[in-house]
């Protein structure tokens, strides 16, 4: 690689990142399981009461949230372990998701942890990191639905993980385009705080 080539990869390299000790991310791993099991509940009682069922939490997508912002937070391992795992935790506590969408989910959302892990440390607004993990994510479970698909039946699943999905989605990538930058942002101020 020549030293311009060297030079323009290592001005993308962001540096001020403090190093997360083992323990702080198991701790973030766990914690992020625990929200992305416990935000999709919250939003099914809000739900129910309101009468809008599970429409809030398909709209909404809370168990995305803490695992992009994990990933930011605290990188790929973590990110994508917390992404694999936390759609089977919600599943064995919960009986949600589906098991047939169970593997799907799994593999999406490890997909957006390791996605915004790995963009981490790369200097690049933490918005368009954002939309980056959604959209990795989302060709991640368009090939898994496609694999899916092709594997056991019907051609039209793969449309509808891009069109309703997408579309009924919208508030919450919304959502996650609000929250996670500025979530972010204090979590990594607060941590270099700590550590100096």
């Amino acid at each position: 690689m020549s030293d311009s080539a060297t030079m323009s990869v290592r001005a993308l390299h962001r540096t001020d990142l403090p190093k997360l000790s083992l323990s702080t991310k198991a701790a973030a791993t766990v914690l992020a399981i625990v929200a992305a099991v416990a935000l999709p509940q919250l939003f099914h009682v809000i739900g129910a009461v309101s009468g809008q069922g599970t429409m809030l939490g398909v709209a909404f997508l809370p168990m995305h949230l803490p695992i992009i912002f994990v990933g930011l937070i605290a990188g790929p391992a973590v990110g994508a372990i917390a992404g694999a795992a936390a759609p089977l935790a919600s599943f064995l506590l919960s009986g949600m998701p589906m098991l047939a969408m169970l593997p799907l989910m799994m593999v999406e959302l490890c997909a957006y942890g390791l996605v915004a892990g790995l963009l981490r440390e790369v200097k690049l607004p933490s918005l368009a990191k954002v939309v980056i993990a959604q959209l990795a994510g989302r060709v991640v479970l368009t090939a898994a639905t496609a694999i899916a698909v092709f594997a056991f039946g019907s051609s039209k699943a793969v449309a509808a993980t891009w069109t309703s999905d997408l579309a009924a989605g919208l508030p919450g990538l919304a959502l996650q385009w609000a929250l996670i930058p500025l979530a972010a942002y204090w979590t990594e101020s607060l941590i270099a705080k700590r550590n100096h």
